[in-house]
């Protein structure tokens, strides 16, 4: 069991007071005065901040109201009374809301290398604790030689001031060792083998062509190692239809897989269809999970192609039918230890994503916090989304959990249209969309 996060109603520094108590009965609103410094000295009493949960209008279910912030009675101030108004829109006219989270960890993150990896790294180590980086690079990172350099790539890039760490993954091949699997683990910096089948996605033309009769030596050394298998969950057959290939992987590889090797741990990387969801909660839990992205959380296939091609919507897995993404919200809003959050944030620069063939990729770093807070306010499940941000991830891997503390105030902000660097620019999902959730940062 876990504390669950704070969730404040914050109203800085004035204290509202209630005028008329007597309509609060009725259908009448109170009257809200502003009460300011110098000649009204007042203390909230208890039927007053009663009365401001029942009555202050706000967004998040009344229920989730956990403290409004207001001077201590030995702090009392002096007051002069000045007339608030309700109906006009202003600052003072709801509380600001707060959430106080665990630090969020990324357990699915393509940092890049190069250009890209110096423009990228400070967004998601600005948000994140830590993150699992994804090895499809080119070369790919096939040994954990690779791995600690590439980390220490990524350490250069970082900001001097930051606490990111990143936790590094071997990307399998079918000449991939069992004795690599355990200089991985001796490392004490690759947590995880990251499974793409040939041709799948992104720089994945390296990737396993035939996971059961080249790769089985490794996968039994993974189980006693304790080293989770990460899958890119799709066919690469041409004659199945691309919105079926994660359906189809899961009957033709991964039940076959549980079954051959049960003590395997095994995480299904951004999950696009119900069919997953139903896969990974029929699983053992701690053995069997999911990471979700932001896209396939807010995003169905329709956002590809409303207005014209939109090539800044497009990823592999690609984005499916609308039952699918409800399926996804419902499955992550439960509260299951299942589901943890993975952005899957995958940067290009502009020209490569708009071309005759654009690369696949959403690059949402800047804004998944933001996205995943929305999809649960939605749902009326604000309560449980700590758990899916900074809890279900590290407990799955065997990682302690962070002890620092972010927090999203609800604010809204614009999306920056793009991010320019000497190279290009790259553009964020969402871009120039204003969201409603932002986080603060110390």
């Amino acid at each position: 069991m876990h504390t669950p996060m704070s969730i404040q109603f914050v109203i800085c520094l004035e204290i509202l007071r209630i005028e008329n108590v007597g309509s609060i009965a009725g259908n009448t609103p109170p009257s809200l005065h502003l009460i300011q410094p110098r000649k009204y000295s007042a203390v909230p009493t208890q039927r007053t901040l009663h009365i401001l949960r029942e009555r202050l209008s706000c967004s998040a279910p009344t229920k989730m109201i956990n403290t409004l912030v207001l001077p201590r009675p030995s702090e009392a101030l002096k007051f002069s009374s000045t007339k608030f108004d309700l109906a006009r829109k202003s600052k003072y006219s709801r509380p600001r809301m707060e959430l106080t989270l665990t630090q969020p960890d990324d357990w699915h993150l393509h940092l890049r290398d190069g250009d890209l990896l110096q423009a990228v790294a400070p967004h998601s180590a600005k948000h994140f604790g830590r993150a699992i980086v994804m090895p499809n690079l080119k070369p790919p990172i096939t040994t954990t030689a690779a791995a600690i350099a590439y980390r220490e790539s990524i350490l250069k890039a970082l900001p001097a001031d930051g606490n990111f760490t990143p936790l590094m993954t071997l990307y399998l091949t079918d000449k991939t060792s069992p004795n690599e699997i355990k200089l991985a683990r001796k490392s004490g910096v690759v947590f995880a083998v990251k499974l793409y089948p040939a041709g799948a996605t992104t720089n994945s033309q390296d990737g396993v062509t035939d996971l059961f009769g080249k790769c089985l030596p490794v996968l039994e050394e993974m189980v006693e190692e304790n080293m989770p298998l990460l899958v890119h969950g799709e066919v690469t057959d041409p004659n199945v239809d691309v919105f079926d290939r994660e359906k189809v992987f899961i009957d033709t590889v991964l039940q076959p897989l549980i079954q051959k090797l049960p003590r395997l741990k095994i995480v299904m990387e951004h999950i696009t269809t119900m069919d997953a969801v139903r896969f990974v909660e029929s699983g053992k839990e701690g053995f069997l999970a999911a990471t979700v992205t932001p896209q396939h959380l807010i995003l169905n296939r329709n956002a590809i192609f409303q207005g014209g091609l939109q090539p800044h919507n497009y990823c592999l897995p690609v984005l499916k039918r609308e039952t699918h993404r409800q399926a996804i919200v419902s499955a992550v809003t439960s509260g299951s230890k299942r589901f943890f959050l993975g952005t899957d944030s995958a940067p290009h620069e502009r020209q490569r994503k708009e071309c005759p063939c654009g690369c696949a990729g959403i690059y949402n770093a800047p804004v998944a916090l933001s996205l995943y807070a929305k999809v649960f306010e939605e749902a009326g499940a604000l309560d449980k989304l700590e758990a899916f941000t900074s809890f279900n991830g590290p407990d799955f891997y065997g990682l302690p959990r962070n002890t620092s503390k972010i927090k999203l105030t609800k604010n809204p902000w614009k999306v920056p249209k793009s991010f320019s660097f000497a190279f290009g620019d790259i553009i964020p999902m969402l871009a120039g969309e204003t969201l409603q959730w932002q986080p603060c940062f110390p």
